[in-house]
């Protein structure tokens, strides 16, 4: 048969459309022609699958025109994914391979010249397009990445080692096929074990306003802005905060391994941990929000259902911060290009963290500041108050005085902690099938009821503070997190003050 049909699928964003590789052999000029819309990489799969042939001791079809086709034409095709479904082509189009027991079967997988097989990046989502069909087909990956796909409950996938353990696996003629090797393995589904737990809040001394924000932030979904002195322990409330989310559900792990293996960050060793992604301050929007050709995910999605750590907030380029407004309210990052468009999920929790003024002195009772007013309010004015109106918790992290850092009474445990966190999602989830931050509208209306003297004290702080509606509206869902947390139907008036602190603006010179 001159002729064979081998399926594979292509990654744009985290979507995997199904990839015909469709090889003809027929007489004439040797040549190797890829069509197909192909990147540079898959092209020069030619001289990979070239040699990894050979090398294998198979047949390389030396004296044909050998055409290789990769449909849809319109689709862009990347990465080195197509090596192994291009070789098999080539291999049941001259007769060495079985192209009938093709069927049924998906194939993915980089070659080495040798014929060994690489892993490839977005094994998971190949995985996760296949578990959403009714009859899904047997997916067949390198090492590596076939223990991401094997994640995914139900799905048949097969690890294999090697091009010969492949073709072994489909051998010409009517016959049986021969016992699989050691390097063709099925792998049965099933989830590891959780990881285990990280850093702990205990180690942070005082602080107690700050892990109650921060405790607020985890049992809501809220976002936090913490501003304070170098060395005020900002970073290390923040690298701690991970730890007091609820557990993750398998879908949510599901979906957040998934954009880590489409960038090539995925460890079986993180599975079930929310991510903490902790970009450099000179990132740049492209850097956070992702983009490139083909479109990958950036670090608003590689935290996706975890925390964004950004510190030092201001020093980040001005575009960067400007394009996380949408996503923090969506929870969804959309890269259009010329040629496609890709959409990538990040429904994260942005923790942030700057110091008050260039000098990082200003308000610390313990130092003086050396900078002037208007350095301090050009310092400041670098976030922009759309942004700042996104962040549902401000707070002022104090510098910790000698005898408070020198105290040895244990503080509360990230484990206890995250009990009463737990428990506040689950009364939210419970009430209203989401988490506080997403309420909206008449849901927020219907769901956070509060009593007259709390409404009375809410109308007045915002008329006092120059709120706006969006401002109103997140006071709200904190105050209804922070009665969650004390079992409360309604708001009451202690709800809407201890919400209300914690939208301060920066406090610029001449403010008290």
């Amino acid at each position: 048969m001159s002729l064979s049909l081998v399926q594979s699928r292509v990654l744009i964003g985290l979507q995997a459309p199904a990839v015909t590789v469709e090889v003809h052999l027929a007489n004439g000029l040797p040549s190797f022609t890829l069509v197909g819309l192909a990147h540079t990489e898959v092209k020069e799969a030619r001289e990979r699958v070239r040699s990894a042939i050979q090398n294998a001791g198979l047949a390389f079809p030396h004296n044909k025109r050998i055409t290789v086709n990769l449909a849809p034409a319109d689709l862009p095709k990347d990465s080195g994914r197509f090596d192994l479904p291009i070789a098999l082509g080539i291999l049941a189009a001259s007769g060495q391979v079985d192209a009938g027991r093709l069927a049924g079967h998906e194939f993915a997988g980089e070659l080495s010249l040798s014929g060994e097989l690489r892993p490839v990046h977005g094994a998971l989502a190949l995985s996760l397009a296949l578990h959403g069909q009714a009859h899904p087909a047997i997916l067949v990956l390198p090492p590596g990445s076939a223990e991401e796909a094997a994640l995914v409950p139900d799905m048949h996938v097969v690890r294999a080692r090697h091009l010969l353990d492949v073709v072994a696996a489909f051998p010409p003629g009517d016959g049986p096929a021969a016992p699989p090797g050691e390097g063709w393995t099925r792998l049965q589904p099933g989830l590891p074990p959780a990881a285990a737990a990280g850093l702990d809040l205990a180690d942070v001394k005082g602080q107690s306003a700050a892990k109650r924000a921060l405790e607020i932030a985890a049992a809501g979904g809220h976002s936090v802005l913490l501003v304070g002195s170098p060395g005020s322990g900002k970073s290390m409330l923040a690298q701690r905060f991970a730890e007091l989310l609820p557990p993750m559900r398998t879908e949510e792990a599901l979906q957040s391994a998934a954009v880590a293996s489409l960038a090539g960050h995925f460890s079986l060793a993180q599975w079930m941990r929310r991510p903490t992604r902790t970009p450099h301050h000179t990132a740049s929007a492209v850097a956070l929000v992702g983009g490139g050709s083909p479109p990958r995910p950036g670090e608003i999605s590689l935290a996706h259902h975890g925390v964004l750590f950004l510190d030092e907030l201001v020093e980040f380029p001005r575009a960067a911060l400007e394009a996380l407004r949408e996503p923090l309210e969506t929870g969804r990052i959309a890269i259009a290009r010329a040629a496609q468009r890709a959409e990538f999920p990040a429904r994260f929790l942005l923790i942030a963290a700057m110091n008050p003024c260039p000098c990082g002195y200003f308000g610390a009772t313990h130092r003086a500041c050396r900078c002037s007013p208007d350095q301090v309010a050009r310092y400041q004015s670098k976030l922009s108050g759309p942004l700042l109106d996104r962040i549902d918790l401000h707070l002022e992290v104090a510098a910790l005085a000698p005898e408070e850092l020198l105290d040895t009474h244990a503080a509360e445990s990230t484990t206890t902690v995250r009990g009463r966190c737990t428990a506040a999602r689950a009364l939210a989830l419970q009430r209203q099938g989401q988490c506080n931050q997403a309420l909206a509208g008449q849901e927020l209306e219907r769901h956070a009821p509060r009593t007259e003297e709390a409404s009375r004290f809410l109308n007045h702080a915002a008329a006092r503070l120059g709120w706006s509606a969006r401002g109103i509206h997140r006071a709200l869902r904190v105050a209804r997190t922070i009665a969650d947390l004390e079992g409360s139907e309604k708001l009451q008036t202690s709800h809407i003050a201890e919400a209300v602190q914690y939208r301060r603006a920066l406090r610029g010179p001449g403010t008290g």
